[in-house]
């Protein structure tokens, strides 16, 4: 804490807010700043937990980078995401954190049953962040989460609609497979009868369809 408070800028501080990043917990460090710290540090989870206790927004993005996937339970996830309080900490957690601890399939049907804005999001950024973590999953485990994301896709929160529209992309861009299935999914959304859900569908549709992804695949 004494590092982080003696590398605290009132200027970056103050530009957070431009990232719908909330400051009234935040010291103002960049995040490569926090990145480099946290990598000096090494995992620690008993570190870990005492940062994410400090409620710092800084504190807790390194507690995400230092914290020990395999000591990583779904009473600690359950924990932190309820104390989610801005897309940036929930998003680094799951890409950083959530995505290698044992119990990351079974936290995401839990996390978008709920209602509440950053527990519904980090559903769909921990689905978005496995496409990229988790290399031994089968496609069947992706394709499970559709019934998530269709249902969801009529969620009106940017925040959560974000994650959702990002989730689906993700997995279509994972193999062939995923995506003639991603990409079906995406038409069936686009072809609704709600607003929002067309919206999702066809910015998945749009990307997943260009050339640039057509040919990577």
């Amino acid at each position: 804490m004494r590092w982080l408070r003696a590398e605290a800028s009132e200027d970056h501080r103050a530009s957070l807010a431009r990232y719908n990043i909330p400051t009234e917990h935040a010291l103002g460090i960049p995040m490569g700043a926090l990145k480099k710290q946290a990598k000096l540090w090494g995992r620690d989870h008993r570190l870990a937990r005492a940062l994410w206790s400090e409620r710092t927004y800084e504190a807790r993005i390194i507690a995400a980078h230092v914290a020990d996937p395999k000591e990583t339970d779904a009473a600690l996830m359950d924990a932190w995401t309820a104390d989610f309080d801005n897309w940036a900490i929930c998003d680094t957690c799951c890409f950083t954190l959530f995505a290698k601890a044992p119990p990351r399939w079974e936290r995401v049907p839990a996390y978008a049953a709920q209602e509440e804005e950053f527990v519904k999001r980090t559903a769909f950024a921990l689905i978005w962040s496995l496409t990229r973590h988790d290399k031994g999953a089968p496609d069947a485990a992706f394709t499970g989460t559709f019934p998530l994301i269709e249902a969801a896709a009529a969620d009106p929160r940017p925040l959560v609609s974000k994650a959702v529209d990002m989730a689906l992309r993700a997995i279509g861009k994972k193999n062939a497979a995923l995506h003639k299935a991603a990409v079906a999914l995406s038409q069936k959304l686009s072809e609704g009868t709600d607003k929002q859900v067309q919206k999702v569908g066809r910015k998945c549709l749009r990307e997943l369809t260009s050339e640039k992804v057509r040919a990577r695949l």
